[in-house]
């Protein structure tokens, strides 16, 4: 969510056509080779922490986040349409130079919303307050215009939604643990048992949605042509390449007013149409389609929901590192995760049963959390030969001891009545005026009960 676009103030260029498209998006989303890098980005709800439940006024936000963006960080620092806050890291050769240096930057981060009374929280999605936009861009109308066709939830995924993105580098050409087909075939297999795991997000407007993700549930529920994956049998680029052309486009942008939101036009009828569109416009329609695994070059995984504490961040992102990047671990995990695929009904993730069920139930789903038991234990043996702290080691197993070998994942402190973790606070979810238990269990007019 936080891919920023010109507004098209440069002259157009050559248009592209469905042939060009097909080979731009082929040679740029896969870059292959050994995997070097790692990064990760944060997204982040704002809160005042002495009152979590009263909206932030929009000049608060604005003081605060212009006194965020004066720091000299090492993290990109963008907002997202509701006021989230992201933080993206630097490509780090390494999993520790990756958390040393977001940790830093976000030390830094809470001491200047501190100085405007405001602070981070590490919820999947805001859990008191309607979806309610910040930013006020041609980007955005055209987004919000273009979701809103399809009901509710791209509003509520675009203002109230955070996330843990784990960038992973795409791998070696070749076959094997760390080849580039295996690892987008586990990014997508694994990405249920990492949905169940690190669901945080139980709760919209004060009350049980009946999800542990409901953010995950968003995702699922939107238009299927911007938020599913590809198929996966058979190579990944050629796969990706005709959902990029065949994906529905947002947006038309212009230099000045608002951008042209068209109806039940796909990227391949644009480019055959008498006005096709330029690299810019191809560059940009990706940004619009928000799969749960994206290809941008190395792979980006957005199905974590974001995470409690100041440092819960840390464990999905080292979890993750281990099970792509060590070969031994890697192998593990696939084989792991491979008889899941039976529960995908041949659907594409997030809208399968299997995601379905990641979301809804976490790890209380006794199949998920035999997997996440297999995976957790591969990523700890894992962790030392990728160069993990003791401190990362650990929380990583207390993890695990609190949530995984219990079936249990964040979202259940949630759903038992705590909120402190989250928030920094005392606050506890039964304090909101709402009942905890409530048995309507509605978000935005649709019935997630179970």
């Amino acid at each position: 969510m936080s891919d920023s676009a010109s507004d098209c103030s440069e002259p157009r260029r050559s248009p592209v056509t469905e042939a060009e498209v097909e080979a731009l998006v082929r040679g740029i989303c896969f870059k292959t080779g050994p995997p070097r890098f790692l990064g990760v980005e944060l997204e982040w709800l704002v809160h005042e922490p002495r009152s979590p439940r009263l909206p932030v006024p929009p000049a608060l936000r604005e003081t605060a986040y212009a006194a965020v963006r004066a720091l000299p960080l090492s993290s990109t620092v963008t907002v997202e349409p509701g006021g989230q806050l992201e933080l993206s890291s630097a490509p780090a050769a390494s999993l520790m130079e990756c958390i040393d240096s977001v940790s830093a930057d976000l030390v830094a981060v809470r001491a200047a919303l501190r100085e405007a009374g405001l602070a981070l929280s590490g919820l999947g999605q805001e859990p008191w307050h309607e979806p309610t936009r910040f930013l006020h861009e041609p980007r955005y109308d055209a987004m919000e215009t273009c979701l809103d066709r399809t009901g509710p939830e791209g509003r509520a995924m675009m203002c109230s939604s955070a996330s843990v993105q784990v960038c992973l580098d795409a791998g070696y050409e070749e076959p094997g643990p760390l080849g580039l087909g295996r690892r987008w075939q586990l990014a997508h297999q694994l990405g249920a048992v990492l949905v169940g795991a690190f669901a945080h997000s139980p709760i919209a407007r004060g009350r049980p949605t009946g999800w542990r993700s409901t953010r995950q549930s968003l995702w699922a529920a939107m238009d299927p042509g911007r938020t599913s994956a590809p198929p996966l049998d058979g190579d990944p680029r050629a796969a990706w390449a005709r959902h990029v052309l065949d994906a529905p486009v947002m947006c038309v942008r212009a230099p000045s007013g608002p951008w042209d939101v068209p109806e039940d036009l796909s990227f391949r009828a644009w480019t055959r149409s008498d006005a096709p569109p330029d690299q810019e416009d191809l560059d940009y329609h990706q940004t619009t389609l928000f799969p749960p695994v994206r290809p941008r070059g190395h792979l980006e995984l957005r199905m974590i929901d974001a995470q409690p504490g100041d440092d819960g961040w840390i464990v999905p992102l080292a979890v993750t590192a281990a099970l792509f990047d060590d070969p031994e671990a890697a192998e593990t995990a696939y084989r792991t995760v491979k008889p899941l695929a039976e529960r995908t009904g041949s659907l594409p993730a997030p809208a399968n049963p299997l995601w379905t069920t990641a979301a809804r139930s976490g790890l209380a789903d006794p199949e998920l959390r035999e997997a996440a038991v297999t995976c957790f234990a591969a990523a700890a043996d894992a962790l030392p030969r990728i160069g993990a702290s003791d401190a990362v080691r650990q929380a990583v197993a207390e993890f695990t001891d609190r949530y995984v070998a219990r079936g249990r994942c964040p979202a259940d402190d949630v759903l038992d009545g705590v909120l402190d973790d989250a928030f920094g606070t005392g606050h506890l979810l039964h304090d909101t005026g709402h009942p905890l238990h409530d048995t309507e269990h509605q978000l935005h007019g649709k019935d997630l009960r179970p």
